[in-house]
């Protein structure tokens, strides 16, 4: 088992930036796709980004490439999702997740979950 615990979310002003966090507890040590994920009200959750157990590939959604970034340190247990030239479209609950057997995009594939945290983009 793995838990996922997000921080760092907030209320941010276009143009601005923020830095989530996403610390892993527990089975720590098996090589885990990391993927971030986000939910806007009345839509479904979309994928933002994902990167690979060493750090070496990620993919990123078209409507986040160039401003968002998601590097991790495994020796903290820690991805990031830094946030750049936000828009009041990237407004959404933000989650992080596990996947352990795919360096995937889709959500299904993803086998644990962390509660979210809200990040809001003023106009």
């Amino acid at each position: 088992q793995v838990q996922l615990a997000e921080s760092g979310g907030g209320l941010v002003q276009a143009g601005g930036f923020l830095r989530l966090s996403c610390v892993a507890s527990g089975r720590t040590q098996s090589p885990y796709t990391m993927g971030w994920f986000r939910q806007a009200p009345g839509k479904e959750r979309e994928f933002v980004c994902a990167i690979s157990w060493s750090g070496g590939s990620t993919y990123y959604a078209d409507s986040v490439k160039g401003r968002f970034t998601c590097p991790r340190d495994n020796s903290k247990n820690t991805v990031y999702l830094q946030m750049n030239s936000l828009k009041p479209e990237d407004t959404a609950v933000y989650y992080c997740a596990a996947d352990s057997r795919r360096f995937a995009r889709v959500a299904t594939s993803y086998d644990y979950w962390g509660q979210g945290t809200q990040v809001t983009v003023s106009s």
